[in-house]
């Protein structure tokens, strides 16, 4: 569920709940303070204040500009996302989903592949699917940036890599 489809839902549930999702989602997924979230949305920043405390609920024009504010924050307005393909055990090391880059939140979406075929159909879906952009692995990102019109960044995982080779010599030894 999406995190505008949380409000939403929070929305029929109660003021309550609706002040907590809401407040949650500026807070944690949009890294931003009442403040910062109220000019963004165009929203008298007392307004935003007295709906979070209770004191005030906001009318359909405001709740209107809140979603659509937060669906451009996270660039779901138009599906825009970054793209990271790579092996499953790669892809649980990443632990946000929203990053705050160049003053841009940026979504990232994982696509799991466990093969060359399966990680060229992910950046063929993915670009289908909105991204912006892809990060993907040495082994599979020429022939990627061949076949796609978006930008191809390459993992390249030096640190990983080195520690891997001790490893492996440790176990040898």
């Amino acid at each position: 569920m999406s995190t505008v489809d949380k409000i939403i839902q929070a929305v029929f549930e109660s003021d309550e709940d609706f002040r907590n999702a809401l407040s949650s989602t500026i807070k944690e997924e949009l890294n931003m303070n009442m403040a910062e979230f109220a000019e963004e949305a165009d929203v008298p920043a007392s307004t935003l204040y007295k709906i979070m405390s209770g004191k005030r609920e906001p009318n359909v024009k405001t709740l209107r500009q809140i979603i659509k504010t937060i669906k451009r924050l996270e660039g779901s307005e138009k599906g825009e996302f970054i793209a990271v393909i790579a092996a499953r055990p790669v892809l649980d090391n990443i632990s946000e989903t929203k990053r705050k880059i160049s003053g841009n939140l940026c979504t990232i979406r994982e696509y799991s592949a466990t093969s060359m075929e399966e990680a060229i159909i992910a950046a063929v879906r993915a670009e289908r699917e909105g991204a912006k952009a892809l990060v993907c692995a040495p082994i599979v990102s020429p022939t990627v940036e061949k076949i796609l019109s978006i930008p191809v960044a390459t993992i390249m995982p030096k640190n990983s890599l080195l520690e891997a080779i001790e490893l492996v010599a440790k176990k040898i030894s």
